[in-house]
Protein backbone atom coordinates (compact mmCIF):
# COMPACT_ATOMS: atom_id res chain seq x y z
CA UNK A 1 0.00 0.00 0.00
CA UNK A 2 2.63 2.60 0.83
CA UNK A 3 6.47 2.58 0.99
CA UNK A 4 8.60 4.59 4.06
CA UNK A 5 11.58 6.40 3.03
CA UNK A 6 14.69 5.31 5.00
CA UNK A 7 14.24 7.83 7.10
CA UNK A 8 11.69 6.70 8.86
CA UNK A 9 13.31 3.83 10.85
CA UNK A 10 15.91 6.36 12.43
CA UNK A 11 15.18 7.26 15.87
CA UNK A 12 13.12 10.15 16.24
CA UNK A 13 10.93 12.57 18.41
CA UNK A 14 7.59 12.76 16.95
CA UNK A 15 6.10 16.60 17.03
CA UNK A 16 2.66 15.43 17.74
CA UNK A 17 0.24 12.70 18.21
CA UNK A 18 -0.85 12.89 14.75
CA UNK A 19 3.28 12.43 13.78
CA UNK A 20 3.62 9.61 15.95
CA UNK A 21 0.62 7.57 14.91
CA UNK A 22 1.56 7.79 11.31
CA UNK A 23 4.98 7.15 11.83
CA UNK A 24 3.79 3.85 14.40
CA UNK A 25 1.59 2.95 11.22
CA UNK A 26 3.18 2.88 8.71
CA UNK A 27 6.44 1.57 9.88
CA UNK A 28 4.27 -1.66 11.37
CA UNK A 29 2.93 -1.71 7.60
CA UNK A 30 -0.93 -1.23 9.21
CA UNK A 31 -2.09 1.55 6.09
CA UNK A 32 -5.39 0.82 7.68
CA UNK A 33 -4.83 2.87 10.76
CA UNK A 34 -2.64 5.12 8.56
CA UNK A 35 -5.06 5.82 6.47
CA UNK A 36 -7.11 6.43 9.06
CA UNK A 37 -5.04 8.89 10.73
CA UNK A 38 -4.32 10.80 7.78
CA UNK A 39 -7.84 11.09 7.08
CA UNK A 40 -8.36 12.96 9.78
CA UNK A 41 -5.98 15.34 10.01
CA UNK A 42 -5.13 18.63 8.19
CA UNK A 43 -2.50 18.53 4.80
CA UNK A 44 -0.35 21.33 4.25
CA UNK A 45 0.66 21.94 0.33
CA UNK A 46 4.32 24.23 0.27
CA UNK A 47 3.75 26.99 -2.03
CA UNK A 48 5.50 30.44 -3.11
CA UNK A 49 4.04 33.28 -1.39
CA UNK A 50 4.56 35.47 -4.58
CA UNK A 51 2.36 33.05 -6.53
CA UNK A 52 -0.29 32.81 -3.43
CA UNK A 53 -0.34 36.74 -3.41
CA UNK A 54 -0.81 36.66 -6.94
CA UNK A 55 -3.58 33.66 -7.51
CA UNK A 56 -5.37 33.88 -3.71
CA UNK A 57 -7.54 31.11 -3.20
CA UNK A 58 -5.84 28.56 -5.59
CA UNK A 59 -3.53 25.52 -5.03
CA UNK A 60 -1.21 25.28 -7.74
CA UNK A 61 -0.30 21.83 -7.53
CA UNK A 62 3.85 21.50 -7.78
CA UNK A 63 5.01 17.89 -8.69
CA UNK A 64 8.48 16.72 -7.79
CA UNK A 65 10.68 14.04 -8.74
CA UNK A 66 12.40 11.56 -5.88
CA UNK A 67 14.97 9.82 -7.24
CA UNK A 68 14.07 6.47 -4.74
CA UNK A 69 10.72 6.53 -6.52
CA UNK A 70 9.91 6.53 -9.99
CA UNK A 71 7.06 8.86 -11.57
CA UNK A 72 5.74 12.04 -9.97
CA UNK A 73 5.11 12.68 -6.38
CA UNK A 74 2.88 15.43 -4.58
CA UNK A 75 4.28 16.82 -1.15
CA UNK A 76 1.85 17.01 1.27
CA UNK A 77 2.91 17.75 5.47
CA UNK A 78 1.14 17.42 8.24
CA UNK A 79 1.01 20.38 11.36
CA UNK A 80 3.53 19.52 13.28
CA UNK A 81 6.32 18.97 10.42
CA UNK A 82 5.66 22.35 9.57
CA UNK A 83 8.62 24.79 8.87
CA UNK A 84 8.45 28.18 10.53
CA UNK A 85 7.22 30.80 8.13
CA UNK A 86 10.29 32.18 6.75
CA UNK A 87 11.67 33.52 3.02
CA UNK A 88 8.93 32.84 0.35
CA UNK A 89 8.15 29.61 1.07
CA UNK A 90 3.77 29.31 2.98
CA UNK A 91 1.22 26.28 3.45
CA UNK A 92 -2.02 26.14 2.26
CA UNK A 93 -4.21 24.04 3.85
CA UNK A 94 -6.61 20.93 2.54
CA UNK A 95 -7.20 17.36 3.51
CA UNK A 96 -7.11 14.17 1.98
CA UNK A 97 -10.58 13.73 0.82
CA UNK A 98 -10.64 17.04 -0.82
CA UNK A 99 -7.19 16.30 -2.72
CA UNK A 100 -8.66 13.08 -3.90
CA UNK A 101 -11.30 14.78 -6.20
CA UNK A 102 -8.75 16.84 -7.50
CA UNK A 103 -5.68 14.97 -7.93
CA UNK A 104 -3.77 14.58 -11.21
CA UNK A 105 -3.28 12.13 -13.26
CA UNK A 106 0.43 12.65 -14.10
CA UNK A 107 0.70 12.62 -10.42
CA UNK A 108 1.73 8.40 -9.11
CA UNK A 109 2.49 8.90 -5.21
CA UNK A 110 1.73 10.81 -2.61
CA UNK A 111 4.90 12.05 -0.29
CA UNK A 112 3.72 13.07 2.90
CA UNK A 113 6.37 14.79 5.00
CA UNK A 114 9.32 13.79 2.56
CA UNK A 115 12.29 14.66 3.86
CA UNK A 116 11.49 14.67 7.30
CA UNK A 117 11.92 11.26 9.74
CA UNK A 118 8.30 10.31 9.41
CA UNK A 119 8.45 10.58 5.34
CA UNK A 120 6.13 7.86 3.49
CA UNK A 121 5.55 7.67 -0.03
CA UNK A 122 1.75 5.88 -1.28
CA UNK A 123 0.78 4.82 -4.23
CA UNK A 124 -1.90 7.61 -5.89
CA UNK A 125 -5.40 5.82 -5.27
CA UNK A 126 -8.02 8.62 -4.73
CA UNK A 127 -10.92 6.43 -4.93
CA UNK A 128 -9.55 4.47 -1.90
CA UNK A 129 -8.40 7.66 -0.27
CA UNK A 130 -12.57 9.20 -0.03
CA UNK A 131 -13.38 5.93 1.37
CA UNK A 132 -10.99 6.05 4.21
CA UNK A 133 -12.30 9.21 4.93
CA UNK A 134 -15.86 7.80 5.83
CA UNK A 135 -13.65 6.03 8.52
CA UNK A 136 -11.07 8.88 9.63
CA UNK A 137 -10.02 8.84 13.37
CA UNK A 138 -10.84 12.59 14.51
CA UNK A 139 -7.69 14.59 16.60
CA UNK A 140 -7.86 15.42 19.76
CA UNK A 141 -9.24 19.26 20.41
CA UNK A 142 -6.39 19.82 22.47
CA UNK A 143 -3.28 20.22 20.37
CA UNK A 144 0.05 19.99 21.73
CA UNK A 145 3.01 20.44 19.73
CA UNK A 146 5.55 18.49 21.81
CA UNK A 147 8.73 19.78 20.22
CA UNK A 148 7.48 22.67 21.23
CA UNK A 149 7.39 25.75 24.07
CA UNK A 150 5.76 23.54 26.93
CA UNK A 151 7.41 25.56 29.76
CA UNK A 152 8.53 29.13 30.61
CA UNK A 153 7.32 32.77 29.98
CA UNK A 154 7.10 31.84 26.45
CA UNK A 155 4.50 29.16 26.60
CA UNK A 156 3.16 30.89 29.44
CA UNK A 157 2.31 33.59 27.05
CA UNK A 158 1.14 31.16 24.58
CA UNK A 159 -1.25 28.82 26.85
CA UNK A 160 -3.23 32.65 27.14
CA UNK A 161 -4.46 32.27 24.16
CA UNK A 162 -5.12 28.38 24.28
CA UNK A 163 -9.04 29.09 25.34
CA UNK A 164 -9.21 30.09 21.83
CA UNK A 165 -6.58 28.06 20.14
CA UNK A 166 -8.37 25.11 21.48
CA UNK A 167 -11.86 25.87 20.25
CA UNK A 168 -10.19 26.47 16.62
CA UNK A 169 -8.66 23.07 16.95
CA UNK A 170 -5.33 24.43 16.81
CA UNK A 171 -2.18 23.50 18.08
CA UNK A 172 -1.87 25.66 21.67
CA UNK A 173 1.84 26.33 21.42
CA UNK A 174 2.60 26.48 18.26
CA UNK A 175 3.96 29.73 16.93
CA UNK A 176 4.01 30.07 13.44
CA UNK A 177 0.84 28.22 12.06
CA UNK A 178 -2.23 27.48 14.19
CA UNK A 179 -4.91 26.39 11.95
CA UNK A 180 -5.63 27.47 8.43
CA UNK A 181 -3.12 27.98 5.52
CA UNK A 182 -1.25 31.14 4.84
CA UNK A 183 -4.24 32.45 2.42
CA UNK A 184 -6.71 31.38 5.05
CA UNK A 185 -4.61 33.36 7.89
CA UNK A 186 -5.01 36.26 5.65
CA UNK A 187 -8.68 35.90 4.85
CA UNK A 188 -9.67 35.44 8.60
CA UNK A 189 -7.46 38.55 9.95
CA UNK A 190 -9.22 40.81 7.47
CA UNK A 191 -12.72 38.89 7.58
CA UNK A 192 -12.22 39.08 11.38
CA UNK A 193 -10.39 42.29 12.51
CA UNK A 194 -9.99 44.66 9.13
CA UNK A 195 -6.28 43.17 9.08
CA UNK A 196 -5.10 43.76 5.84
CA UNK A 197 -1.30 44.11 6.56
CA UNK A 198 1.49 44.94 8.97
CA UNK A 199 0.09 48.00 10.00
CA UNK A 200 -2.87 46.94 10.76
CA UNK A 201 -1.06 44.13 12.61
CA UNK A 202 1.01 45.90 14.61
CA UNK A 203 -2.15 48.62 15.84
CA UNK A 204 -3.98 45.32 16.55
CA UNK A 205 -1.84 43.41 18.39
CA UNK A 206 -0.32 46.43 20.28
CA UNK A 207 -4.18 47.92 21.59
CA UNK A 208 -5.01 44.29 22.56
CA UNK A 209 -1.96 44.14 24.85
CA UNK A 210 -2.81 47.51 26.02
CA UNK A 211 -6.38 46.11 26.80
CA UNK A 212 -7.97 48.74 25.14
CA UNK A 213 -10.12 46.26 22.46
CA UNK A 214 -12.60 45.35 25.64
CA UNK A 215 -15.47 47.43 26.50
CA UNK A 216 -14.10 49.93 29.42
CA UNK A 217 -17.83 49.79 30.74
CA UNK A 218 -17.13 46.71 31.40
CA UNK A 219 -13.95 47.17 33.43
CA UNK A 220 -15.29 50.09 34.90
CA UNK A 221 -18.11 47.56 36.63
CA UNK A 222 -16.02 44.86 37.51
CA UNK A 223 -13.34 47.51 38.96
CA UNK A 224 -15.93 49.13 41.18
CA UNK A 225 -17.17 45.77 42.75
CA UNK A 226 -13.43 45.16 42.92
CA UNK A 227 -13.12 47.91 45.43
CA UNK A 228 -15.92 47.18 47.42
CA UNK A 229 -14.56 43.49 48.10
CA UNK A 230 -11.39 45.12 48.91
CA UNK A 231 -13.44 47.95 51.84
CA UNK A 232 -15.42 45.30 53.13
CA UNK A 233 -14.03 41.67 52.63
CA UNK A 234 -16.93 40.62 50.60
CA UNK A 235 -18.56 40.84 47.17
CA UNK A 236 -21.60 43.21 47.59
CA UNK A 237 -24.97 42.52 46.50
CA UNK A 238 -26.46 44.13 43.55
CA UNK A 239 -28.19 46.88 45.19
CA UNK A 240 -24.81 48.21 46.83
CA UNK A 241 -23.03 47.31 43.57
CA UNK A 242 -24.86 49.57 41.26
CA UNK A 243 -25.71 52.11 43.88
CA UNK A 244 -21.86 52.89 44.29
CA UNK A 245 -21.17 52.45 40.29
CA UNK A 246 -23.67 55.55 39.86
CA UNK A 247 -22.70 57.36 42.51
CA UNK A 248 -18.73 56.77 40.74
CA UNK A 249 -20.25 57.67 37.60
CA UNK A 250 -21.78 60.95 39.34
CA UNK A 251 -18.72 61.84 41.16
CA UNK A 252 -16.49 61.76 37.43
CA UNK A 253 -19.22 63.86 35.53
CA UNK A 254 -18.93 66.39 38.27
CA UNK A 255 -15.14 66.75 37.67
CA UNK A 256 -15.35 66.84 34.52
CA UNK A 257 -17.69 69.99 34.40
CA UNK A 258 -15.56 71.68 37.15
CA UNK A 259 -12.46 71.18 34.86
CA UNK A 260 -14.14 72.25 31.64
CA UNK A 261 -16.92 74.74 32.74
CA UNK A 262 -18.75 72.92 30.54
CA UNK A 263 -21.96 70.48 30.57
CA UNK A 264 -20.80 67.15 29.81
CA UNK A 265 -20.95 65.72 26.25
CA UNK A 266 -22.47 62.28 27.12
CA UNK A 267 -25.97 61.38 28.86
CA UNK A 268 -25.09 60.46 32.50
CA UNK A 269 -28.31 58.99 32.84
CA UNK A 270 -27.84 56.82 30.14
CA UNK A 271 -24.34 55.63 30.99
CA UNK A 272 -26.28 54.69 34.46
CA UNK A 273 -29.10 52.94 33.04
CA UNK A 274 -26.69 50.83 31.17
CA UNK A 275 -24.73 49.99 33.81
CA UNK A 276 -26.96 49.36 35.96
CA UNK A 277 -28.35 46.75 33.25
CA UNK A 278 -24.59 45.65 32.71
CA UNK A 279 -23.92 44.40 35.95
CA UNK A 280 -26.96 42.41 36.28
CA UNK A 281 -25.54 40.35 33.05
CA UNK A 282 -22.60 40.45 34.65
CA UNK A 283 -24.42 38.60 37.36
CA UNK A 284 -26.24 36.30 35.70
CA UNK A 285 -23.68 34.68 33.81
CA UNK A 286 -21.64 34.08 37.37
CA UNK A 287 -24.98 32.41 38.08
CA UNK A 288 -24.47 30.14 35.21
CA UNK A 289 -20.39 29.72 35.32
CA UNK A 290 -20.98 28.16 38.82
CA UNK A 291 -24.02 26.22 37.81
CA UNK A 292 -21.71 24.89 35.21
CA UNK A 293 -18.57 24.78 37.38
CA UNK A 294 -16.69 27.38 35.64
CA UNK A 295 -16.61 29.30 38.75
CA UNK A 296 -16.10 28.47 42.40
CA UNK A 297 -19.31 29.12 44.47
CA UNK A 298 -17.93 31.93 46.70
CA UNK A 299 -15.22 34.05 43.84
CA UNK A 300 -16.58 36.54 41.41
CA UNK A 301 -15.04 37.59 38.09
CA UNK A 302 -12.01 39.86 39.19
CA UNK A 303 -11.61 41.63 35.15
CA UNK A 304 -12.50 40.49 31.27
CA UNK A 305 -8.79 41.89 30.40
CA UNK A 306 -8.03 38.45 29.52
CA UNK A 307 -10.25 38.54 26.83
CA UNK A 308 -7.61 40.97 25.09
CA UNK A 309 -4.86 39.73 26.51
CA UNK A 310 -6.15 35.76 25.09
CA UNK A 311 -7.04 37.33 21.71
CA UNK A 312 -3.31 38.94 21.70
CA UNK A 313 -1.18 35.98 22.39
CA UNK A 314 -3.43 34.51 19.15
CA UNK A 315 -2.58 37.22 17.26
CA UNK A 316 0.61 37.14 17.89
CA UNK A 317 0.87 34.04 15.58
CA UNK A 318 -1.79 34.91 13.26
CA UNK A 319 0.30 37.78 12.07
CA UNK A 320 3.24 35.01 11.53
CA UNK A 321 1.27 32.65 9.60
CA UNK A 322 -0.25 35.78 7.80
CA UNK A 323 3.75 37.03 7.38
CA UNK A 324 2.64 40.32 8.96
CA UNK A 325 4.85 39.96 11.53
CA UNK A 326 8.53 38.76 11.82
CA UNK A 327 9.33 35.55 14.83
CA UNK A 328 10.82 38.15 17.35
CA UNK A 329 8.02 40.49 17.24
CA UNK A 330 5.66 37.47 17.63
CA UNK A 331 7.88 36.05 20.84
CA UNK A 332 7.87 39.98 22.01
CA UNK A 333 4.01 40.06 21.83
CA UNK A 334 3.80 36.62 23.94
CA UNK A 335 5.74 37.53 26.65
CA UNK A 336 4.18 40.72 26.92
CA UNK A 337 0.56 38.82 27.00
CA UNK A 338 2.26 36.67 29.84
CA UNK A 339 2.96 39.49 31.82
CA UNK A 340 0.45 41.51 31.43
CA UNK A 341 -2.20 38.72 32.41
CA UNK A 342 0.02 38.15 35.26
CA UNK A 343 -0.21 41.76 36.46
CA UNK A 344 -3.95 40.99 36.56
CA UNK A 345 -4.77 37.87 37.57
CA UNK A 346 -3.75 35.39 39.83
CA UNK A 347 -3.84 32.23 38.25
CA UNK A 348 -5.18 30.09 35.44
CA UNK A 349 -8.78 29.41 37.04
CA UNK A 350 -9.24 33.59 37.12
CA UNK A 351 -7.81 34.13 33.83
CA UNK A 352 -9.93 31.83 32.38
CA UNK A 353 -13.27 33.19 33.66
CA UNK A 354 -12.32 36.35 32.71
CA UNK A 355 -11.78 35.36 29.22
CA UNK A 356 -15.17 33.58 29.20
CA UNK A 357 -17.01 36.50 30.47
CA UNK A 358 -15.63 38.39 27.90
CA UNK A 359 -16.32 36.69 24.91
CA UNK A 360 -20.02 36.07 26.43
CA UNK A 361 -20.58 39.78 27.11
CA UNK A 362 -19.48 40.59 23.42
CA UNK A 363 -20.74 37.63 21.48
CA UNK A 364 -23.32 35.53 23.14
CA UNK A 365 -26.31 38.41 24.54
CA UNK A 366 -27.24 36.28 27.25
CA UNK A 367 -28.34 33.35 24.90
CA UNK A 368 -25.91 31.16 26.05
CA UNK A 369 -25.92 29.45 22.55
CA UNK A 370 -22.36 28.46 20.92
CA UNK A 371 -20.26 30.95 21.73
CA UNK A 372 -20.87 29.92 25.50
CA UNK A 373 -21.49 26.73 25.49
CA UNK A 374 -18.23 26.12 23.20
CA UNK A 375 -16.31 27.76 26.24
CA UNK A 376 -18.32 25.44 29.02
CA UNK A 377 -16.43 22.26 26.43
CA UNK A 378 -13.17 23.92 26.38
CA UNK A 379 -12.61 24.99 29.86
CA UNK A 380 -13.49 21.25 30.83
CA UNK A 381 -10.87 20.08 28.63
CA UNK A 382 -8.15 22.40 29.50
CA UNK A 383 -9.03 21.81 33.10
CA UNK A 384 -8.34 17.69 33.23
CA UNK A 385 -6.38 17.29 30.12
CA UNK A 386 -3.03 15.89 31.05
CA UNK A 387 -1.30 18.02 28.31
CA UNK A 388 -3.11 20.95 29.11
CA UNK A 389 -1.07 24.29 29.53
CA UNK A 390 -3.27 25.14 33.06
CA UNK A 391 -1.80 21.95 34.72
CA UNK A 392 1.73 22.06 33.62
CA UNK A 393 2.94 25.80 33.04
CA UNK A 394 3.21 27.72 36.28
CA UNK A 395 0.81 30.80 36.37
CA UNK A 396 3.74 32.27 38.30
CA UNK A 397 6.72 32.90 35.85
CA UNK A 398 10.66 33.30 36.32
CA UNK A 399 12.41 35.86 34.37
CA UNK A 400 11.89 35.16 30.48
CA UNK A 401 14.09 32.59 28.68
CA UNK A 402 13.29 31.85 25.33
CA UNK A 403 15.53 28.81 25.09
CA UNK A 404 12.97 26.91 27.32
CA UNK A 405 11.06 23.95 25.93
Amino acid sequence: MGKQGEAGHMPWEPPTAVEQQLYQAGAGGDWQAFFEVLAGTDLYFPMSRELMDAAPGSIPFRPFKDPNFDGLALAVFTRGLLEHPVGDRVFERSDLVSLAKVWPRSVRWLAVNPGTPAETFLPADPKRWKKHGRHAVPERQLKTLWTGHRHGALAHGMACGALLMVNNGAVWNHLGWQWGGYTEEKELLGRWWGVGGRPEWLGTVERLLRGEVVSPAWEFALRVRQALMQEHGTPPDAVRWRETAERVLVARTAEVVDRTGRPPEFDLDADIALTQELIGRILRYEARFRADGLLDGGSCVRSVLAWDYGRASCMARWGLGARYAEREESERALLRAGEASRQVYRSWAEFAIGFVLGRCLHFDSEEFGDWYTDMVAVHQILSTDPESPWLSVPWEQSAPDRTER
